[in-house]
């Protein structure tokens, strides 16, 4: 079973630039590619802050750092980056279109061995996949925020996902420190569907004055002894991102769990998205 020791990460926003850390961190060669060259600086960037604090935490050293960095590349043309590329993973916005070109163009573009994997938290792997002559090698790499911090690692098959290139991710997710759970390619995953149906709910008892959006994630993180409350955790993800999800998993599940409720419609309609807007159920 060949070795991934190569990797190409597109989208160098806050999950691209954090999987492309791990990735080179755990001494994988690594490009980081993005439309523009200024994304791909930014994330660069990124990388390298995070390193920083790690090191004024002490978790890590100046020479992880640097080598770390020294294996990580940019590049805004993405045919020559896939070209040596051993697996590539997409990290683009919830665009079951966007994602979809992405693949055609890396099934073109990457060796006939290569691995596509899309970072994807609801959307069908096979949809994704069957934009591509090579569904055997399509699989979900489902990581979470931050990247750098959290151990888990989603990984989705399709119906069509070989056996080998499941456990070729796998054995890769544990080089990278994570640790894999093998889930089939449906709605929402498990992650996506349980995490969800929470925050929903949370968001329910807040239009309904159950209590405030503080209370309910104390609620969560001192009874059930969650690291972050579901209001708290809506915020960091975007309101938008958790409404676009809410909708599709209404649609394809059929099931009122997850029927968006009024008051996230009303907050991203005033664009509150959360932290990336300055405010959501909380104030940034």
């Amino acid at each position: 079973m060949a070795e991934i020791n190569r990797m190409l990460v597109i989208g160098a926003g806050t999950m691209g630039h954090g999987i492309a850390q791990v990735a080179a961190a755990a001494g994988l060669e690594v490009t980081l590619s993005d439309v523009s060259e200024t994304q791909v600086q930014k994330g660069l960037a990124a990388v390298r802050s995070n390193l920083d604090k790690g090191i004024e935490k002490g978790k890590v050293t100046v020479e992880q750092r640097d080598q770390t960095l020294s294996r990580l590349a940019g590049s805004t043309d993405l045919p020559s980056a896939a070209a040596g590329a051993d697996l590539a993973v997409e990290a683009v916005p919830e665009s079951l279109e966007l994602k979809q070109k992405i693949l055609r163009d890396l099934d073109q573009a990457c060796p006939p061995h290569a691995i596509l994997a899309s970072n994807t938290s609801s959307l069908s792997i096979a949809g994704i996949a069957s934009a591509t002559a090579r569904p055997a090698q399509v699989v979900g790499m489902h990581f979470f925020n931050p990247v750098h911090l959290m151990d888990l690692l989603e990984v989705v098959r399709s119906d069509e996902t070989s056996d080998e290139t499941v456990q070729r991710v796998v054995t890769l997710a544990r080089k990278l420190g994570k640790e894999p759970i093998v889930v089939a390619d449906r709605p929402g995953f498990a992650s996506s569907r349980l995490g969800l149906v929470l925050g929903l709910e949370a968001m329910r008892m807040v239009e309904q004055d159950v209590a405030s959006p503080e209370d309910i994630d104390k609620a969560m993180t001192l009874g059930y002894r969650h690291p972050m409350g579901p209001l708290r955790l809506t915020d960091l993800v975007g309101l938008d991102v958790r409404l676009a999800i809410a909708e599709y998993l209404h649609r394809e599940l059929k099931s009122e769990a997850f029927r968006p409720p009024e008051i996230l419609r009303r907050l991203v309609a005033e664009g509150r998205l959360g932290k990336k807007s300055g405010r959501g159920f909380y104030e940034w």
